[in-house]
């Protein structure tokens, strides 16, 4: 089975990752692909996010990765793939989700949505959560691969000069969902 796991990934996240390991295990193709989308304004260029999940997932020989425009339901029948493969962290998740798989079905009956429960430790994590903490100066090697987070912390290091690289001992015994509120 060939499978598409869409999304932004700006940036990828430890919970992307672990998607992308469960994945990897029932499947025999995994392709990682980053939706271009021309009304968002990402932190990362498409390019710099490629090259980050490549860095993140060369240890999962059948994981690919890749970047596309237009309807994902065209991508994946591009690809020959039969499943997309969608992580839920909660009912709100579920929700949105649902209609999408159901409007992808009305596209093409031959595609089918694999949702995964996110693992506990993931499941308030997301890229805009990342975002945040770093925006604010917190620590963030805890959710994103460490080039990750080092690119991350370049990024917010222009206008924000307290980061994790500055002051790495910042918050780290507080959980991540305090830090927001601060």
């Amino acid at each position: 089975m060939i499978a598409i796991y869409p999304g932004s990934f700006d940036p990828i996240t430890f919970g992307h990752l672990d998607i992308i390991k469960r994945g990897a295990h029932f499947c025999d193709r995994v392709i990682v692909a980053v939706l271009r989308n021309p009304n968002k304004t990402p932190l990362f260029t498409v390019e710099e996010r490629l090259a980050q999940i490549r860095l993140t997932t060369r240890h999962l020989p059948n994981v690919e990765v890749d970047s596309f425009e237009g309807l994902t339901v065209t991508y994946a029948q591009r690809q020959g793939a039969t499943a997309l493969l969608r992580g839920l962290r909660a009912v709100s998740d579920f929700e949105m989700e649902l209609q999408m798989a159901h409007t992808n079905k009305t596209l093409s009956t031959q595609l089918e949505t694999v949702f995964l429960a996110t693992s506990n430790e993931y499941s308030f994590l997301s890229s805009s959560v990342v975002k945040e903490i770093a925006r604010f100066g917190g620590p963030i090697d805890h959710l994103v691969p460490k080039h990750v987070a080092e690119s991350i912390y370049r990024c917010y290091a222009k206008t924000h000069p307290v980061s994790a690289l500055t002051e790495p001992t910042l918050a780290e015994a507080e959980p991540p969902t305090r830090m927001l509120h601060e």
